[in-house]
């Protein structure tokens, strides 16, 4: 196979699953915000590294709190997904925007009901960067859809029937590899 050397980094052509951030503002109302840069690390157990660059609500609410839940995007949260990822979280038009939410189980975070996998988080600690920062996050719950937890359905059918969509290229893809839109179309569909 043939390599070339790429003039400007990028991370195309690497697939990262789509979260949504959820967090309370200090009014209390939730906010949520999109984010992919989202993995796993071991600490003596699993916990969660999220990343977040630039100044955003969502990561100015976690800093306050130290908590936020991770729900993970499926295609039919994509277009509310799209939305709230390209609209500032201190702009109005996002404030009228109806969620449906719960509360966590087990920390006070906001957790989308739409979602099929969502993660109560608290970070454990900040490491910052220039123009971005790495949480490193003890999970404290995990809210799973009880489909997902049926031992007759296989990982392959369970995965085909939640469609998680992940995001390279600046382009949305589904499970399955095609392509649901670039970055701020799907949006058009709220």
């Amino acid at each position: 196979m043939s390599k070339t050397s790429l003039a400007r980094l990028t991370n195309d052509y690497c697939p990262q699953t789509l979260f949504l951030y959820g967090t309370y503002d200090d009014e209390g109302k939730a906010d949520f915000g999109l984010f992919c840069w989202f993995s796993y690390v071991w600490n003596g157990e699993l916990g969660v590294m999220a990343c977040i660059g630039g100044n955003k609500l969502t990561k100015e609410n976690i800093h306050k709190r130290k908590v936020f839940s991770a729900n993970l995007v499926t295609e039919e949260l994509l277009p509310l997904a799209d939305y709230l990822g390209n609209t500032a979280g201190h702009s109005p038009e996002k404030e009228r925007l109806k969620i449906d939410t719960e509360e966590g189980r087990v920390l006070p975070v906001p957790v989308l009901t739409a979602s099929p996998v969502s993660y109560e988080l608290e970070v454990m600690q900040f490491v910052p960067l220039h123009d971005g920062e790495v949480m490193i996050c003890k999970i404290h719950n995990i809210l799973q859809d009880d489909m997902l937890t049926e031992k007759a359905v296989g990982p392959a059918e369970k995965l085909a029937a939640i469609a998680p969509v992940h995001t390279t290229c600046t382009t949305y893809f589904s499970w399955k590899g095609e392509s649901l839109g670039a970055w701020g179309e799907p949006m058009a569909k709220i």
